[in-house]
């Protein structure tokens, strides 16, 4: 069977479908003159729609068009509530999370998602300057600030030099308090690479941000004070949450 459409539904079917755009953009409005400051949360689904006048479908989508910009962060079964201003973020010859956030006037840590003993590929032997498929530890490390995530990372240490190391990260939430736990008291930063583009769908989810918003990818590597590499990784940074800052005075 065909079924036929009105003109006068053609003629209406643009105004429905835009109403959403207008309401996100009364929103983001409002958000601009401090209406809703950053870290508040937003009214609830139920309140806007009935604010507007619409079903909820529509404020979900005008939601989303928000958080895809990176103006919201929608919280499941919390709510959505306005993104704070970026942390700025340091990366230098000695460049240290935690330092990092404190001297952002914030707290936060380390938090291992996932340990397991790898073999080396062609890329990581490189930059470790190790034989191919030597044995290394792969750590997948989120990091955080007041319960924010603000990157994820993989990241590959020499065995069995660093065996335990993610036993220690996760004792201390410190990278750095873990190598002085394996007896490396200093370590500095040989090269960071720095690349904005669109994360892979798992990377998004641990953010906590849709895949089609940028992340900053750095990649990097660390060195003891021997000049041996200690540490190849890969940080995936929330771009719309950090502000990476590049220090050539340490």
């Amino acid at each position: 069977m065909t079924t036929l459409t009105s003109s006068t539904d053609k003629r209406e079917r643009p105004a429905r479908e835009s109403f959403w755009q207008r309401i996100a953009t009364e929103i983001s409005e409002a958000i601009s003159r401090g209406l809703y400051p950053p870290g508040q949360r937003l009214p609830s689904e139920h309140l806007l729609a009935e604010k507007f006048g619409v079903n909820r479908h529509t404020i979900r989508k005008s939601l989303a068009s928000l958080s895809s910009q990176g103006l919201v962060r929608v919280t499941q079964g919390s709510g959505t509530y306005v993104e704070d201003f970026a942390v700025e973020l340091m990366l230098g010859k000695r460049t240290r999370h935690r330092q990092s956030l404190l001297q952002a006037g914030l707290r936060g840590g380390l938090q291992v998602l996932q340990s397991s003993s790898v073999r080396a590929n062609s890329a990581q032997a490189r930059a470790l300057a190790l034989p191919a498929r030597s044995k290394l530890l792969c750590l997948n490390v989120l990091g955080e600030a007041e319960g924010q995530v603000l990157h994820v990372s993989e990241r590959f240490f020499p065995l069995p030099r660093f065996a335990g190391l993610d036993a220690a990260i996760a004792q201390t939430g410190s990278i750095t308090a873990a190598f002085t736990a394996c007896g490396l008291t200093d370590y500095t930063r040989q090269e960071s690479r720095i690349t904005a583009q669109l994360p892979q769908a798992g990377v998004a989810a641990q953010l906590r941000q849709p895949a089609s918003r940028p992340v900053l990818e750095v990649t990097s590597v660390n060195i003891d004070s021997d000049g041996t590499p200690v540490e190849f990784a890969t940080t995936w940074f929330a771009g719309d949450r950090v502000k990476l800052s590049i220090r050539h005075d340490d």
